[in-house]
């Protein structure tokens, strides 16, 4: 039996849709339970199966979780166990982050090598060579990353990224916090999900200056109390619906939304002839006359365009007027979904890191499948762009990452619904 969602096309987006915290921003701070024994509290959290399978792994390090809708109390009084094993590991990528707190507070890891998405290499060497930095040793063996931090804990030290990660800094932040002395992280990631781990921290007692910037300071603490948080809001979810609305004709206001977190984007649907406007309350984004124009885009690190929306802004260049050109300069293998996107119509040529995609004014419904998660949701902006019937299989990458999707495209007007097929 195959899950998969059933899309008829044709119908604009119109409505509200509320945009919840980020699954990258709350992953990592759900991970920060680990360097403390007291009591974190956060709102805003996401209903996704990432989120479940980081619980379950942090369950078996000693977490004790309370769980109420969208709001989570994590209290770690002791860890438990020093392993994260790998059929949970595996399931997710973002599982490499307990490395860290685990490391700081309780002086030992196993991790197994992660799983996820699989849209190109992503090694743990930036995670291996920071934690090394401040002292650890640490070997890969039979799978697993094994670490050992010195006697008397980690100590502070220079870690120098050859290449920005936002994964292996949301590490080395966590573990410079209980480091004895001062860390200073070069060439950081500067995502907001970055900042918002490190405002968590400082929450907690933490000492930390340069976030948001390329070089990040922390003075290590000996402790750290618990607090409340609330996740930021996701600006890839709040990304996608607005494309979705751009995509369709529509007209949706994104509330929760920043529209600081969205600037890129939000250039290129302007470019595209949308309107979009930010405020206090969230984002208006409306497509209601006209249709969209071709643009060109090449995926950068923070604060350049997201290699995360990559695949959604592809979905809108396959029916835009005239030619757009898509270049990836973050994974050698994200562009699995163009085969897909053709088999609905789109005219896509890839060459090396570049796709060149010739607009079209009307796709057309067929079965397609999720090659990742951001894949996922692409297919299905796609689907509600084409006339006819789409069928979106291999819902487990899309269920990672968006919470209630179809609840919400429904509430705007999107004809769609789940199913289970035979085959």
């Amino acid at each position: 039996m195959i899950e998969a969602i059933r899309i008829k096309g044709g119908n604009p987006l119109i409505g509200n849709i509320e945009i919840l915290g980020a699954k990258n921003a709350a992953l990592p701070l759900l991970c920060a339970t680990l360097l403390t024994d007291q009591k974190l509290s956060f709102d805003r959290v996401p209903d996704l199966a990432d989120i479940k399978t980081l619980s379950a792994l942090l369950i078996q390090h000693g977490c004790e979780i309370k769980q109420n809708g969208n709001s989570f109390e994590l209290t770690t009084q002791s860890i438990a166990s020093e392993v994260a094993p790998y059929q949970l590991v595996s399931m997710m990528r973002a599982s490499i982050l307990v490395l860290g707190p685990l490391l700081a507070r309780h002086g030992a890891a196993k991790v197994a090598l992660p799983g996820g998405c699989a849209i190109g290499s992503r090694p743990v060497d930036f995670h291996i060579r920071a934690m090394e930095a401040l002292g650890a040793e640490l070997e890969v063996k039979e799978g697993n990353v094994i670490a050992r931090a010195p006697k008397g804990g980690l100590v502070g030290g220079r870690i120098n990224f050859p290449k920005v990660s936002v994964g292996a800094t949301e590490n080395a932040l966590m573990a410079a916090s209980l480091a004895r002395g001062t860390t200073r992280i070069e060439n950081a990631a500067r995502e907001p999900e970055i900042i918002d781990l490190g405002q968590l921290l400082i929450s907690m007692g933490a000492t930390i200056s340069g976030l948001g910037t390329d070089t990040i300071t922390i003075e290590g603490q000996s402790s750290l109390n618990g607090c409340q948080h609330s996740v930021v809001a996701d600006r890839i979810v709040a990304g996608t619906f607005a494309v979705g609305a751009v995509i369709t004709g529509g007209d949706l206001f994104l509330s929760g939304a920043r529209g600081d977190h969205l600037t890129s984007l939000i250039s290129l649907l302007e470019e595209a002839g949308a309107n979009c406007v930010s405020s206090d309350d969230g984002v208006q984004v409306s497509m209601l006359k006209g249709s969209p124009k071709s643009f060109d885009i090449e995926t950068r690190e923070h604060p350049g365009f997201p290699t995360d929306l990559q695949a959604q802004v592809m979905a809108l260049a396959c029916i835009s007027s005239g030619t757009s050109t898509i270049r990836e300069t973050i994974f050698e293998n994200r562009f699995m979904h163009a085969d897909e996107l053709v088999r609905l119509g789109a005219d896509i040529q890839i060459h090396g890191n570049q796709a060149t995609v010739r607009g079209s004014k009307r796709l057309s419904g067929a079965r397609v499948k999720a090659t990742d998660l951001r894949a996922g949701a692409a297919l299905a902006l796609a689907g509600l762009a084409a006339s006819g019937e789409t069928l979106v299989t291999a819902l487990e990458h899309l269920d990672r990452g968006y919470d209630n999707f179809e609840e919400k495209l429904r509430g705007v007007g999107a004809d769609l619904e789940r199913i289970t097929l035979n085959a």
